[in-house]
């Protein structure tokens, strides 16, 4: 492989149409790229659909909750599959803070004293409808429960506050209803679970209850589990409550990795945990729960948009002008096992072979945790993975060895916070300062419906390796994908897609997986790939093997697809000359971003200084055509360029951080910290806006220009 590499940089990347037959893609960052087709084509004959069911079905043979035994095993059975691969193989221990339910009782009761519910109702279908479902009564199914949340026994009135955004916490208060030591209900949607806990408590609230309503994941949007897809009236949406916009990880090591050996003294004591951890009990309950409680509910109507689909109107309850006839009162007593328990990565590497690439990682990675079987949260991800490692293991009997070095990772308490990759990468941020990619997978297969996220230098790319793979639905996943795209869609997407792209739209990196930490925090520049489909079951018992097969992928084929697109990815990152960052679209958008955030600030009647950071965008954007340009024809040895190419994302991060939030480093993406999946673009300004605190976001406007500044330097530099 490296001679045909020395051989072929004789050759620009313009010369790519002339030197390949009509049938080899154009693709960018290969000067010929007929010898890396070749290799693809034997990488994409090897994962097999039959196999991925097969991983799918063991991985999900037990609920695997984050450090139980039942973890350990499915860490085993992928570092198995990863050395027979012919990867070097570690499980990889960390210690970390986990919450595990021993009490959680939850009763509702109506002004007269009379009980209305008590609960959580155990999540059950009818086992004689529609084939029932197998895996329901399993005794080492945890009580649903919310991860990071305190333990807690409180009594108090009950007041809905629609999704618990921070516009709907302060529409209660214009409306004159006061939260205060009231025990909050909201509805699963809109923002990150934890964030409704993180306003809920500065509004003062005693608890909180979150619920799926049935408008959003439920029988409004199509037939029930197990005739049809949709949540079931008793499932639960269980998931982690951290405050992950303040930081991930291990709560009590932020910015350090929670190695088993590290010393208790260089821990945050748990009494100390303010900053990312609830300070009131949280617990989620299904809409056969909720509805007792919400049907009960007086006081004023609800405003009508925070108006749900069960069968009655919703009214918001204590507070305002209620009377004590209207009130229901709830109990909640959560009784949590909090300590510090181990759980496992595995990492399996090939080392690269170019002296002068080989310690520029391509790190790729799904987690394997779950809070139950997790067939499509991760498993579906996972199966896909092990049969992107089977494929690389076949070229390696081939004869094929990577130049740079490939990390393959199977990260563990992903759903906590995601801790497993969080520590890992706090462990390496010395080698990965010279990472080029983290290529990330979760919810692999939930459906027919390819989607993708990306920072916008690597969006080019994702499409290029998309265009290159056969969709089961015919043609290439890259022509359905466009197709999904423009027809009408009921299905919701997990990244809000761009509108500056004149392909297909690819999303904006938020939060909520495992690319949090390579780009947020380190500056890797990542991706994230699914296939997505009407997932009604997401974090509940019933995300098993049985509704894989009935609703998701029953031949396995989207597993293979996954594979592939996956495999072809590192393959690309591994083995291109130069390194295929698209800093032209980057500039673009960037642009795109400062001009809204002005505009924002009109609206706000906010006085400030744009000029330098548009002239440093516009600088940015300049110099990110110009390398473009150099890109498709570098020099005989781009080992500089590529440096620079690299170099250019990490300019962009800010050592001092996000205000209030300094481990978010990034100035162009980082979860809201009211949002928490969702992303804001250029955090630091946008955040300082929507305070409004003008200060604030002319201080973030000089950090972004500096930012900008730096890298455009770095880009300029790589041209002359």
């Amino acid at each position: 492989m490296t001679h045909l590499r020395t051989v072929a940089c004789l050759l620009p990347l313009a010369a790519i149409t002339l030197a390949q037959s009509p049938t080899t893609p154009q693709v960018f960052g290969y000067r010929d790229f007929s010898q890396q087709a070749k290799w693809d084509k034997a990488f994409m004959a090897v994962p097999d659909a039959k196999l991925a069911g097969e991983h799918l079905k063991t991985l999900t043979a037990a609920p695997h909750w984050a450090s139980s035994p039942e973890d350990y095993a499915t860490a085993v059975y992928v570092a198995d599959k990863f050395k027979a691969a012919g990867l070097h193989t570690d499980i990889v221990p960390y210690k970390v803070l986990l919450n595990k339910p021993i009490k959680i009782e939850i009763e509702a009761f109506d002004a007269d004293g009379k009980k209305l519910m008590s609960g959580p109702t155990p999540e059950h279908v009818d086992p004689t409808k529609y084939g029932g479902d197998p895996f329901q009564d399993d005794p080492r199914i945890l009580p649903a429960f919310n991860g990071s949340s305190p333990s807690g026994d409180i009594t108090a009135e009950v007041v809905y506050v629609n999704y618990g955004t921070l516009a709907d916490f302060q529409q209660l208060t214009k409306l004159g209803i006061s939260v205060k030591d009231k025990i909050v209900i909201v509805r699963y949607g809109e923002n990150f679970r934890g964030i409704k806990t993180y306003i809920a408590q500065q509004y003062g609230a005693k608890g909180v209850l979150i619920y799926s309503d049935p408008a959003d994941d439920g029988y409004f949007r199509g037939d029930m589990y197990p005739k049809g897809p949709w949540r079931p009236e008793s499932a639960v949406q269980r998931g982690s409550i951290q405050f992950l916009p303040i930081y991930p990880g291990d709560p009590t090591t932020p910015g350090v990795a929670s190695t088993a050996d590290l010393s208790d003294s260089k821990r945050i004591p748990q009494d100390k945990l303010q900053n990312n951890q609830a300070s009131i009990p949280t617990n989620p309950l299904s809409y056969k729960d909720a509805a007792p409680i919400l049907k009960a509910l007086g006081g004023a109507e609800s405003p009508r948009e925070w108006q749900g689909a069960l069968p009655f109107t919703y009214h918001l309850g204590a507070g305002g002008n209620h009377t004590n006839t209207s009130k229901v009162t709830v109990h909640m007593h959560l009784e949590q096992d909090i300590a510090l328990r181990t759980i496992w990565d595995v990492v399996g590497t090939i080392d690269g072979t170019d002296p002068a690439q080989k310690d520029n990682w391509v790190v790729a990675g799904n987690h394997r945790d779950a809070w139950v079987y997790g067939a499509v949260d991760p498993n579906s991800g996972t199966a896909a993975m092990l049969e992107t490692v089977h494929g690389l293991g076949d070229l390696l009997k081939q004869g094929w060895k990577p130049a740079r070095r490939i990390v393959i990772c199977s990260w563990d308490a992903e759903e906590e916070g995601l801790i497993g990759s969080t520590e890992w990468a706090e462990q390496h941020e010395t080698p990965l300062a010279h990472a080029v990619a983290y290529f990330n997978t979760d919810v692999g297969v939930a459906g027919p419906n390819f989607d993708a996220a990306a920072v916008p230098s690597l969006k080019q790319f994702v499409r290029e390796v998309t265009q290159e793979v056969p969709s089961p639905k015919g043609g290439t996943v890259y022509d359905q994908w466009k197709a999904d795209q423009a027809a009408p869609s009921n299905t919701r997407r997990r990244h809000p897609a761009e509108s500056t792209d004149s392909e297909v739209r690819i999303g904006t990196l938020g939060s909520g997986s495992d690319y949090t930490p390579f780009i947020q925090h380190l500056g890797v520049p990542s991706t994230d790939i699914g296939s997505e489909g009407p997932y009604g079951v997401y974090h509940s018992v019933f995300d098993n093997y049985n509704w894989f097969i009935k609703f998701a992928d029953p031949t396995f084929v989207y597993e293979q697809q996954q594979a592939r697109v996956f495999g072809l990815e590192i393959l690309h990152m591994a083995d291109t000359e130069v390194l295929p960052y698209d800093y032209q679209l980057y500039g673009k958008e960037i642009v795109g971003y400062l001009e809204a955030a002005q505009k924002l600030a009109t609206t706000k009647s906010l006085t400030l200084d744009f000029a330098p950071a548009l002239t440093a965008a516009h600088r940015f954007a300049a110099a990110g055509t110009a390398i473009r340009a150099t890109q498709s024809n570098p020099p005989s040895n781009p080992t500089s360029l590529n440096e620079a190419l690299r170099g250019a994302e990490q300019a962009l991060l800010n050592p001092a951080g996000l205000p209030k939030r300094s481990w978010y480093r990034h100035t162009i993406y980082a979860p809201g910290e009211f949002t928490g999946y969702a992303a804001v673009v250029i955090p630091g300004v946008n955040e300082g806006i929507d305070a409004p605190d003008a200060p604030r976001a002319q201080s973030q406007l000089a950090a972004l220009t500096e930012a900008l500044n730096r890298s455009a330097t770095i880009l300029e530099a790589a041209t002359k």
